[in-house]
């Protein structure tokens, strides 16, 4: 057998032209364009046209794809039913979400077919539609219902991240609020070979259906070490600004005394360190721009202010107790924060990473599709082969 490579690392899948990942330098290229050039600058949609095409479309194109996205939004009554029961029995929104998906085929049963390489990439990419509008919507729903009140249903009128912001709070966010979560999306929408990815492609490389392909992405992004780690990263702030109220003792030290407190009980600080990077993730200088962008003087954001004092503090610790080991800010840290001054739930941050990735998972898809090659990796036997088989009979309460 050959060497091993646990967890898959160093392993080199596939060529691709989606996403580029330069751990060394913290550089991020999304369809050949730096993420400091396109996501602050492009819509969404522009951005998963890109992946999906190789291009930037035209004004009718990005016209069209708007109303095709929300179009999918608009969710069979039998899925909104469900919504209510996940709802009633407190069902984590990742879980509804999963629910969710495998219901589209209920109105669209060419949304679950199976025969993608026989299939044009126009009815594919019409596929791919379907599910990125959809994930939106039911997200949406699903929190509506959760806290007592109806669906709202999407306005063809507004882009994708306005209307996912429309569908969670019932009312049309702002152009600045809709551009800040833009940029989110933008700057999550793919991100190499990730866990999540790499499990849409495994399912794909089957000729299995777009829809369980990313049903099965979203299972690997519920997993708190991949998309579950915004939640706790905010809850560190939160809880060390608690402390300040309380002690009146200075944010900075007491963040320093957790940082320690933390690192020496051999546990992890969340939104720090990176599988990928070793210098700073580049999408959280972008979301921090993003950040400074939506909230541009002192004050405007307490939570934020306090944040960066926090980063600044963690940083310092981490250089001193791990020097030998990288962790920089990454993109984990700066999502929580710019979740939370769109006024979403912390319930809804995970399944919001959901809808900026399921553009990326659906363009690894079309790219899997094309290359038509089962993944079919091998493992390296350690138990052993002689054993002698014994009747059940003769397996006495001394067994074995």
């Amino acid at each position: 057998m050959d060497a091993l490579a646990r967890g898959l690392e160093g392993v080199v899948l596939t060529e691709t032209r989606l996403s580029m990942v330069d751990g060394k330098a913290g550089k991020l290229v999304i369809g050949g364009f730096p993420i400091e050039a396109i996501a602050p600058n492009a819509s969404y949609e522009e951005t998963i046209f890109l992946l999906w095409q190789d291009r930037l479309p035209t004004a009718t194109e990005l016209t069209q794809m708007r109303a095709q996205l929300a179009a999918a939004g608009t969710l069979p009554t039998e899925t909104i039913d469900l919504l209510r029961a996940v709802a009633q029995r407190e069902h984590s929104p990742m879980d509804a979400l999963r629910m969710g998906l495998a219901t589209l085929g209920l109105d669209d049963r060419d949304i679950n077919a199976v025969a993608l390489q026989a299939n044009s990439a126009k009815d594919n990419r019409r596929r791919a539609t379907a599910v990125v509008g959809a994930v939106p919507a039911l997200i949406g729903a699903y929190h509506r219902l959760c806290i007592g009140q109806d669906p709202v249903a999407p306005d063809p009128t507004l882009g994708h991240a306005a209307n996912y912001l429309r569908m969670l709070s019932g009312e049309t966010p702002s152009p600045a609020r809709a551009r800040a979560l833009d940029t989110y999306l933008n700057t999550t929408v793919d991100h190499g070979m990730n866990a999540s990815t790499f499990t849409a492609r495994v399912i794909a490389s089957t000729r299995s259906d777009i829809a369980s392909a990313v049903v099965g992405a979203l299972g690997a992004l519920k997993g708190p070490l991949h998309g579950g780690a915004p939640g706790p990263a905010l809850e560190m702030v939160h809880g060390l600004q608690a402390e300040v109220r309380q002690t009146g003792r200075p944010l900075a030290e007491l963040a320093e005394a957790h940082v320690r407190a933390v690192v020496g009980d051999g546990g992890r600080i969340m939104g720090f360190g990176h599988r990928v990077y070793r210098v700073r993730d580049p999408r959280a200088d972008v979301l921090g721009a993003a950040l400074q962008r939506l909230h541009p003087r002192q004050g405007d954001n307490p939570l934020v202010d306090d944040a960066r004092v926090v980063e600044r503090v963690v940083l310092d610790v981490l250089a001193e107790l791990k020097p030998h080991r990288p962790l920089a800010t990454n993109v984990e840290f700066y999502t929580a924060l710019m979740l939370h001054a769109l006024e979403l739930p912390v319930s809804a941050f995970t399944p919001t990473f959901a809808v900026a990735r399921v553009g990326g998972w659906t363009a690894h898809i079309l790219e899997q599709v094309a290359e038509d090659r089962l993944i079919r990796p091998r493992a390296a036997y350690r138990g052993p082969i002689d054993r002698t088989f014994i009747p059940l009979q003769e397996r006495g309460p001394s067994y074995p």
